[in-house]
Formats: C-alpha cells, structure tokens, sequence
C-alpha cells in the first residue's frame, strides 16, 4: 500500500492543541507514514517529534511555517528538511517570537481600550512555551467568557479590520526564502487557493521558492488541478497536508484525509541531495 504523507500539522509549540507526541501517534492511528511538523516560527517541537516517529515507525520531517507579505498580503511560506540546529534560522525565529509577542501585548492593550478586561497573562499561558497568536487570544477570550464561542473573537474583536487588530510582523517571502535555504530546507507556497492570484505565485516562483502546497482543506477539486498545472508548468514540487491544529478550529475531520504521496515525499528528497 503506498504510504500516505500529512506535510502541514501545528502542536502545542505554535497555535496547536497536541503535543509533538500525541499528533505523532494520531498520525500513526490515522494511517500516516510520514509526517511534518510546521509550527508557526518554532522548532522546537521536532526532536520530540521524531524520538516519538522513530519508536512508531512514522517518518517526520522538520519542517517550519513562516509569515511573509506582498503589498500588505500575507503570505506564508513553508520549509521543510530544515536543519533545526542552524543557529541563524534559530536566531531569526526567536526575534519572529518576540515580535509575535509583542503584537500580543497590542492587541490586549486594544482590547482593554475597548474595556474587554482581558491580561496578558491569560494569553501567554494559552501559548505556553509556544509561539503566542491570535488563536491564544480568543482561545483567553472565551475561557473568561469574555466571548461567547472562539470564531465570535475573530469576528468581533480580533480578525483583519476588527476593532483590536493588529498586523503581525511578517518578512518579504524572498527573506523567507533564502532563510529557509541557508538552513537546508525546502521552501513552499502554503495554502495559496486562501487569497493569492497567480501573479503573486509567479512573483514567488521567480523568487526561488521550491513548491506550492497542492492539497488543502481550502482548496476545491478544480483549484488542486490547476496549482498540479503550474508545478508542472514550472518545474515544481508539489506538497499537501491537513494544516491541522488539534481540534479547536473544528478540523478533526481534516485528519488523514489530506495528504500526498511517498513518491512525492522521495521527488524532494533527491532535489535536495541536487542542490
């Protein structure tokens, strides 16, 4: 049977509920053979990852999501094979951690303006050692009862244009790029069917960036085809996965059901060992 590989999942150490272990053996129930933890500017998840992978019997890839932008888009761009102990990717994403921290701390500061009574406090202990965002502050929300459901957060106080917004930090895609690059790593286009038109992929594929993100939960049967063609078209590589966060944005259904083969997994092993 050919393996299945889920290249796109979140823990505890991003905007996650699962630790590295608990989503290595769900994978594992689910019928993964491989998969790839990307969180949101952190690492730190994959040595666990993988000692859990290796008792198992299911491949992880070190793998990273990282935020960038066009014109005020945002854009976010995955790195997969990335060497988790290169002290410049580590650097760079401590400094994106501190940033996102820092946007945190604003958002509260809007929220309480707005005399939604929300602490800092509450909003750190939500991300735990992980990288804070926007998810940990409705997830805060709505355990003080500050809102009544977790979408309510987005849509009333939080979500792009909503009164507590705030831009997070976020790199041109080629910084992102060659970040990735310098640490051994593959660079793709994650989930471009959410907002990006094909002249802001074709920008990025002139930039260097090594794959699109194929299969996702937000892309229909037609949009798949037609990002297949311009990894076809230009000599790409093609990944795919859930984007699973464990659960709180209502994405069990997700689990094992995106996912794309262990002949494509091996397709970027040897444009690696080319490069």
């Amino acid at each position: 049977m050919e393996g299945k590989a889920d290249l796109h999942m979140h823990t505890i150490h991003s905007d996650g509920t699962l630790t590295p272990g608990e989503l290595v053996r769900r994978g594992k129930s689910a019928g993964l053979t491989t998969i790839s933890i990307t969180d949101h500017d952190n690492v730190g998840g994959i040595d666990e990852a993988k000692a859990i992978g290796d008792e198992l019997d299911v491949d992880v890839i070190a793998g990273v999501e990282l935020s960038a932008a066009v014109n005020e888009q945002d854009i976010h761009i995955l790195g997969y094979f990335v060497d988790t102990k290169n002290q410049d990717l580590l650097d760079h994403l401590a400094f994106f951690r501190y940033e996102r921290k820092k946007r945190a701390e604003r958002i509260v500061d809007k929220l309480n303006n707005l005399k939604v009574p929300l602490k800092l406090e509450s909003v750190l202990e939500q991300a735990g050692n992980g990288s804070v965002g926007r998810p940990h502050i409705a997830n805060a929300l709505l355990e003080e009862g500050l809102t009544e459901t977790y979408n309510e957060a987005f849509l009333k106080y939080i979500g792009f244009g909503k009164p507590a917004y705030e831009k997070k930090y976020r790199v041109s895609p080629e910084a992102a790029i060659r970040l990735i690059s310098s640490a051994g790593g593959l660079s793709f286009i994650a989930h471009p069917g959410n907002s990006l038109d094909e002249k802001v992929i074709l920008e990025l594929i002139n930039e260097g960036v090594d794959g699109i993100e194929v299969i996702h939960p937000s892309h229909s049967p037609e949009r798949t085809a037609y990002y297949n063609g311009i990894v076809n078209e230009y000599f790409l590589l093609a990944s795919g996965g859930s984007d699973f966060h464990g659960g709180k944005k209502n994405d069990h259904e997700v689990f094992g059901k995106y996912y794309i083969t262990e002949v494509q997994v091996d397709i970027m092993r040897r444009r690696l060992q080319r490069a």
